[in-house]
């Protein structure tokens, strides 16, 4: 049985909860990409990040006001929307509301179901029922 895969596009300042993030995800039964976590010092940081992203089931986005900025999280995003794969943003230090007044955010992120961090539990019982159907 394949593994489910969770690529885990967050900012450096949000490692802490990616961290926790990443151990729910692999409590439901899946393997989840952080990148501190899984690319080795001194290797081709980008490359490693586009190989995972290749394979990745779904991407979880972390929004935080400080994040929205991350050149790397944009790129993570289109290349999982080119890929059409799940895109899950969940949001912390920032409210739908504010997420959706902003115009610099595309449309691909203001039209999905937004989770709020301290709703992660909806997204981890989603995520453990599509490791069980898999």
């Amino acid at each position: 049985m394949p593994e489910r895969l969770v690529f885990i596009s967050h900012r450096s300042r949000d490692t802490w909860v990616a961290k926790q993030i990443a151990r729910e995800v692999v409590d439901c039964g899946a393997k989840p990409f952080l990148d501190e976590a899984d690319i080795e010092a001194g290797a081709d940081f980008e490359e490693d990040i586009l190989e995972f992203l290749a394979k990745a089931n779904e991407l979880l986005v972390l929004l935080t006001p400080w994040a929205l900025d991350r050149p790397y999280i944009w790129a993570e995003i289109g290349a999982a929307w080119g890929r059409r794969i799940p895109i899950v943003a969940i949001l912390h230090g920032i409210t739908v509301q504010e997420l959706q007044a902003r115009p610099e955010i595309p449309m691909l992120i203001k039209k999905r179901d937004l989770i709020d961090l301290n709703q992660l539990d909806t997204y981890l019982q989603q995520l453990r029922n599509r490791v069980l159907t898999e």
